[in-house]
């Protein structure tokens, strides 16, 4: 008799223990990435609104040196002061030194043919990313697919500039790209000093979160024929504005009143149903109302002008996001 013979060793999983265990697998798979998502999204959450506290901070330091804020966008000035070309620069190009960037500002050509029109500016930051002014949630594309100056490109930046309420009486200009306002702290021309913000610094915004497409009623994004619709426009994060001598509601020598960078509050945070128009300031390039969004899940990060940032939810109602992007309109607000 074969006492070798007598039994086998058995090896190896048969078919259905296989699929077993690789159904179990796909369960746990299924149930950790949702988990192992949240906290990425926590982590970008948490990097954007690290950004913006540096945006304040960079915002209050510029306030330190000259007392006042920078203006929120303008055309370049001659040395008397008056309009020397269109299209000049916005407050993101004037914190520059204050979020390390000194070398590019040592650079910049603020006398003539700034914003879209000068190469030498825009090679300065032409494919260049600097990381205070980008959410790591956005979903929008990482520069402009659209230029008219050749191969320069910007990044697009995830931050915009608050200009004011869309009812701040006796301080509204309209014109071909909706409402734009001077009753904020960034706004064309506008150098606001602390003690002018009477309704209190801690209830006042200085800068929104804008890191999301412009999206319709069905929650997709709207492109327009220069690309993604944010209030930088097709022409980047450092475009001012044109023809503005004095601040809102005048518009000086110019007639068009686009306010590069900054957004006059019209709408609620991440609000849909928008579209491609420029009689309801939400035009590509550029409208002065394009709402406050990001690819957050429910809110977006916002700047106070105390240099605190706080997450508002989408439920914020529109009476009370306005009037927090006031600054002396004596409004009561109460926030949860």
């Amino acid at each position: 008799m074969c006492t070798r013979c007598s039994s086998r060793t058995r090896q190896g999983f048969t078919l259905i223990e296989l699929l077993v265990v690789i159904a179990i697998i796909a369960i746990l798979i299924g149930l950790l990435l949702p988990a192992v998502q949240k906290v990425r999204e926590a982590a970008a959450r948490m990097s954007c609104s690290n950004n913006m506290k540096q945006l304040g901070i960079a915002l209050h330091s510029y306030h330190d040196t000259y007392q006042n804020f920078p203006v929120g966008c303008e055309p370049d000035k001659n040395s008397t002061g008056g309009v020397a070309s269109s299209w000049g620069s916005s407050w993101k190009v004037y914190i520059l030194p204050y979020i390390e960037q000194g070398a590019i500002y040592s650079k910049w050509s603020f006398a003539s043919s700034s914003g879209y029109s000068n190469g030498a500016n825009l090679a300065l930051v032409s494919n260049i990313t600097l990381k205070p002014y980008r959410c790591p949630s956005s979903p929008l594309p990482d520069f402009s697919p659209y230029s008219n100056t050749g191969s320069y490109k910007e990044m697009f930046s995830s931050y915009v500039g608050v200009a004011g309420g869309y009812n701040d009486a006796g301080l509204i200009s309209t014109g071909n790209a909706g409402i734009v306002s001077g009753g904020g702290i960034l706004f064309p021309n506008s150098k606001i000093t602390m003690t002018s913000i009477s309704d209190g610094t801690s209830n006042t915004l200085l800068v929104g979160e804008q890191s999301d497409h412009l999206r319709d009623a069905n929650n997709q994004p709207i492109i327009g024929s220069f690309g993604a619709i944010t209030s930088q426009g097709p022409h980047g994060w450092t475009m001012g504005a044109n023809g503005w001598t004095t601040t809102p509601p005048s518009y000086g020598s110019g007639t068009d009143n686009r306010a590069f960078n900054t957004t006059t509050t019209r709408y609620q945070i991440n609000q849909h149903g928008m579209a491609n128009n420029c009689s309801a300031g939400t035009c590509d390039n550029t409208g002065n109302n394009i709402p406050y969004s990001s690819g957050h899940t429910g809110g977006a990060n916002m700047v106070f002008a105390d240099g605190s940032v706080r997450f508002l939810n989408n439920s914020t109602n529109l009476v009370t996001l306005v009037a927090l992007s006031t600054r002396a309109l004596g409004e009561i607000v109460t926030l949860p």
